[in-house]
């Protein structure tokens, strides 16, 4: 396996599905700063609560000149339903199911629960400069107070 991007490697240039269908990739916010955080499963109650913070906190993400993407391995149709139940406005797209960005990452992985092992995601967010590379990796998040701690950091950028 080769090693996972760290920080001063390029963001790795997938494709993501946003919940209308159409396409995004990381290297469509060149000259922008990008916050592409990666969470588990929409409707559950630790990615509800990072979605809402980051929601909250998304005009200020706005006025920092930050980009804002959460990601997860849902189907775009699942991703609509969890925007308009919670009325999130931190954008949210699907990675696809096999070799995605979060697999690219190394952070779609096995997982063990009760003794059972399954493909996961792992809690992690990147900042991404505007020149393209990864400027800051939160690895194994923990969600109380994240977004405001990323906010923080992509305002220092």
């Amino acid at each position: 396996m080769s090693k996972r991007p760290d920080v001063g490697d390029a963001m790795p240039d997938i494709a993501l599905e946003l919940p209308d269908g159409a396409s995004v990739k990381p290297s469509d916010f060149l000259g922008r700063k990008l916050v592409l955080f990666f969470y588990p499963k929409d409707d559950t109650p630790g990615c509800t609560l990072e979605n809402q913070d980051f929601s909250a906190l998304a005009g200020e993400f706005e006025k920092a000149g930050v980009a804002l993407l959460g990601v997860s391995k849902d189907p775009p149709k699942k991703h609509g339903k969890f925007i308009a139940k919670y009325g999130l406005t931190a954008p949210l797209a699907s990675d696809a199911e096999g070799s995605g960005l979060s697999d690219a990452l190394g952070i779609w992985t096995e997982k063990s629960m009760y003794g059972r092992t399954y493909m996961g995601m792992l809690r992690t967010t990147y900042l991404v400069g505007t020149d393209g590379k990864i400027a800051h990796v939160w690895d194994k998040v923990k969600v109380k107070g994240h977004a405001a701690e990323v906010l923080e950091a992509a305002k220092d950028l």
